[in-house]
């Protein structure tokens, strides 16, 4: 009884569940456990993945046996039914070697022949493939060990082959990094690599040379690690808003209106557009107005001269000229004819698709550098909506925190103050990196010894720190206290704090994430609501140690008269934004919201310093080769 109550108390072992729709077990699932995967040993898996390093290991051959004495009876084995060719060949061997020595006698070229013939017969000895296999799913990678007998070594041993192996989980041989490791038994895929082209290698590459290679660095465990961190804090971004009964809305990349009023956009033009056209033809170009109808005739007219010539049997220089003459006219015809066709099918485009150049302002589109104006209007409708995407901006210049298109995480709210959009945007930014450190432990670890030691600290202290709120003013005067900032002049009322000017407060005089707020309304787009004092504006920026600003919001202007004036003041076309104040004439309520960089958000999570190393496949000015 005892004893059956002890089976029947001791828990079943843990059966590892592949992935639903490729049939191998994620490593993540092997070695994020908490005994490193001690409890699985003996099941048998199927895995795939890439090979991160690998060394190969010769078994030692055991010595030939000793002859049989001539008093014992030595025992013939049994005949196998199947022999090979490479058997046959062996067994051969001393025949072969005795026509060679005949034939090349006792020179020392017959030496030579020998040592390659026995080179070329003798088997190779068996031996043992060590490989680090990932598959992306965490950073830890699995040991696979696989036998020369069931694979040549030579096919898996390169850094970047793909196999798709199934085996036996077993403790590894050698206490240390690897607690199992995969004993094979099958290889059903092998992906082989030209390793004389392939980037990578065994040795660390350090991170700004794969900046060269984006479609392939994401192998390297520091940029896969980047992507996973970049993954867990996208859907830590949209369960924060679900969480607080956010609206997802998506709004237009291509729009007319400009979000900032002051920035640097992408203009759209359409397919026809003046500098894409194709030349025509001089010759059309010279009698454009002339009718298609009027070329024909003249065509007409020339064929008859041309058979009157011949006739007459006139003068064969005029007839060789009228015939030149006769076959100009029919190609500038047929081109004329192409042309009209060609018009006709693309008329309905031609309508669709005009160029910008020529046309009105308010035709012009660009690629949007906010959403916060088309949010907006559905907070305006919806109440707390939020949108998530690329936007754009039209800068020349290179630089590690910007690059022309970046992601943007923005909220926008109605019934909300300055104050209380302060408030969400530091619970949106301290949940996001609580959300890191509980979803990502071994990625931030991986991070944390790789790239900043302290960016768990960091995280951890943004997490149980309350941020410093400091006005304008006040921070116009503390920088102007500064006696070791290489700023020469003293900053005054109404001058922009600088991307210099905010990292300073943020890591040299407070040391922890600050919020700047009531901007100098000339500092601030235009649709940011006016404060009483008629000088500063209700806008703030978040700005965090080594990253800079990070997050930008606003109350927005619900009052319609005031709003209209600043479209005036900076002579911004109300055409354009007629829209956006039927807001403001149809029930209009004060409302608020922020854009976070969710690039930066990921540089600030994992310690990195360029903004091209966080995003997939990043764009700078002149620079889109993917």
């Amino acid at each position: 009884m005892d004893s059956e109550k002890a089976m029947a108390s001791t828990p079943a072992p843990t059966q590892l569940t592949p992935f639903k729709y490729s049939n191998r077990v994620l490593l993540k699932t092997i070695l994020e456990r908490s005994d490193g995967g001690l409890e699985l040993i003996g099941q048998r898996v199927l895995i795939g993945g890439w090979v991160k390093s690998s060394k190969e290991v010769m078994k030692q051959t055991p010595p030939p046996q000793p002859p049989a004495a001539d008093h014992e009876t030595a025992r013939e084995p049994e005949r196998k039914s199947d022999v090979s060719c490479v058997e046959i060949l062996q067994s051969r061997i001393p025949f072969l070697r005795t026509i060679v020595k005949v034939l090349g006698g006792s020179s020392s070229s017959s030496n030579t022949l020998r040592e390659r013939l026995d080179a070329v017969l003798k088997p190779a000895p068996p031996s043992t493939a060590f490989l680090k296999v990932s598959d992306g799913s965490c950073p830890a990678t699995l040991q696979v060990i696989v036998e020369s007998s069931i694979v040549p070594p030579c096919q898996l041993l390169h850094t970047g082959t793909c196999i798709t192996v199934e085996g036996v989980l077993q403790q590894s041989l050698v206490q240390g990094k690897h607690v199992v490791g995969l004993r094979v038994e099958k290889v059903l895929h092998i992906g082989i690599v030209d390793y004389s082209k392939y980037p990578l290698s065994k040795k660390r590459v350090p991170i700004e040379n794969l900046r060269e290679c984006f479609h392939i660095r994401a192998r390297t465990t520091t940029v896969g690690s980047v992507m996973r961190i970049r993954s867990a804090l996208t859907f830590g971004a949209h369960t924060f808003c679900h969480n607080h009964g956010f609206i997802s809305v998506q709004v237009p990349i291509i729009t007319t209106t400009d979000c900032n009023g002051f920035s640097e956009k992408y203009k759209v033009t359409g397919l026809f557009d003046k500098t894409g056209q194709t030349e025509e033809p001089k010759a059309i170009a010279e009698i454009e107005g002339v009718s298609l109808e009027a070329i024909k005739a003249a065509a007409k007219e020339k064929s008859s001269l041309v058979e009157e010539l011949k006739r007459t049997d006139s003068n064969k220089e005029a007839l060789a000229a009228a015939v030149q003459d006769l076959r100009k006219t029919n190609e500038l015809a047929s081109q004329l004819e192409a042309r009209e066709k060609s018009k006709l099918k693309t008329s309905q485009k031609l309508d669709n698709v005009k160029s910008s150049e020529g046309s009105s302002s308010s035709s012009q589109t660009f690629l949007t550098v906010s959403g916060r104006l088309h949010l907006e209007s559905y907070a305006c409708s919806l109440g707390n909506v939020y949108s998530f995407g690329p936007r754009f901006r039209a800068d020349k210049g290179e630089s590690p925190k910007h690059v022309p298109e970046m992601l943007m995480f923005e909220i926008e709210m109605a019934f909300s103050q300055l104050e209380d959009v302060m408030n969400c945007a530091d619970d949106f930014f301290k949940f996001l990196c609580k959300w890191v450190l509980e979803n990502c432990p071994e990625d931030m670890k991986f991070v944390t010894e790789r790239i900043d030691r302290n960016r768990i600290d960091r995280l951890q202290s943004v997490i149980s720190s309350s941020f410093e709120r400091i006005s304008y003013a006040e921070a116009l005067n503390v920088l102007n206290k500064v006696t070791d900032k290489k700023v020469e002049t003293k900053l005054q009322w109404g001058a922009a704090l600088t991307e210099e000017d905010l990292s300073h407060l943020s890591d040299e005089i407070y040391k922890k994430p600050i919020i700047v707020y009531n901007y100098p309304k000339e500092a601030k787009p235009f649709y940011v609501r006016l404060n009483d004092d008629g000088k500063t504006v209700a806008a703030f920026d978040m700005v965090v140690p080594k990253i800079g600003k990070l997050i930008s919001g606003s109350q927005n202007e619900e009052r319609i008269h005031i709003l209209s004036t600043r479209i005036k003041d900076l002579g911004l076309p109300r055409e354009q934004y007629e829209w956006y104040l039927d807001l403001r004439r149809h029930g209009t309520v004060k409302h608020s919201g922020f854009s976070l960089e969710f690039d930066l958000m990921v540089l600030f999570a994992t310690g990195l310093t360029d903004v091209r190393d966080a995003i997939p496949f990043p764009r700078s000015y002149g620079k889109a080769n993917y």
